[in-house]
């Protein structure tokens, strides 16, 4: 029974997951234009900062520094407004007949959360070409590439989740657009996307230490970056992201049918 049980756990999450994806297909101009930030970042901010060099970089060049930094904010970006999908699901009847469907809530959750992680893996592939062309250096190995990839996954699912409790509470999209794009920059600028913890004042530190997006960079920048030594050490900085998921999913599972009141 218990085999059973998770068997149809997994088929109701990929379903759901599934659908999500297939979107892409109809709307693939999406993540076309988004390359346009990243691609911004990388050519007018990183050539900027680069003249600086009091910024403590651990031995490379701000512009490879920068790179997984800028990885990261996509996926942040990406994910954190995925929860409007829910909202409008809701106002058309959609969601109202999925919730209905004897799959759990949670399996439903997660397989928003990883559709999003697939959407982040496409930003991540341009985000990866910008930085060739643009002459930065990174690391191409297997071992590596497949820790990028479980990492912009399990950092898109995180803030997808996010999202959705965030729909689950507010309920209309204005409110929701207007709460998201308030937390938006203070969670990036809160971070080591752009500078290193060290440059930054202690209570900022302190604020930094409470964001999953401080941990995505961390391990992002070791996995990429030649040479590159981790802050926090890789284990710990994916097994925090799975724990942050696992409580997310846990609040969402709870909030989900509430979007319907």
């Amino acid at each position: 029974m218990g085999s059973d049980r998770i068997a149809g756990f997994l088929v109701a999450m990929l379903t759901i997951a599934e659908a999500e994806v297939r979107k892409l297909r109809h709307d693939p101009v999406d993540l076309f234009t988004r390359i346009v930030q990243p691609a911004l970042w990388l050519l007018i901010f990183g050539q900027v900062f680069a003249r600086i060099r009091e910024i403590p970089t651990g031995g490379v060049s701000y512009r490879d520094f920068l790179a997984p930094g800028i990885l990261a904010q996509s996926v942040l970006f990406i994910a954190i407004f995925y929860g409007i999908s829910t909202i409008w699901e809701r106002d058309l009847g959609i969601l109202a007949m999925v919730l209905v469907s004897p799959s759990p809530r949670s399996a439903l959750v997660l397989g928003k959360s990883l559709a999003a992680g697939v959407r982040a893996l496409a930003q991540a592939t341009m985000v990866y070409v910008l930085a060739l062309i643009l002459g930065i250096h990174l690391t191409f190995a297997l071992p590596a590439l497949a820790g990028v990839v479980a990492m912009v996954v399990l950092s898109a699912a995180i803030f997808a989740a996010f999202s959705l409790i965030v729909a689950c509470v507010v309920k209309t999209r204005e409110r929701f657009m207007g709460i998201n794009q308030l937390m938006t920059m203070p969670l990036f600028f809160a971070s080591s996307a752009i500078y290193p913890l060290a440059m930054m004042p202690s209570w900022l530190r302190v604020v930094a230490s409470f964001n999953p997006l401080t941990y995505q960079v961390d391990a992002l920048r070791t996995l990429m970056l030649p040479g590159y030594q981790s802050t926090f050490g890789l284990a710990y900085d994916f097994g925090l992201q799975v724990v942050v998921l696992g409580a997310l999913i846990g609040i969402a599972d709870r909030l989900y049918p509430t979007i319907l009141e």
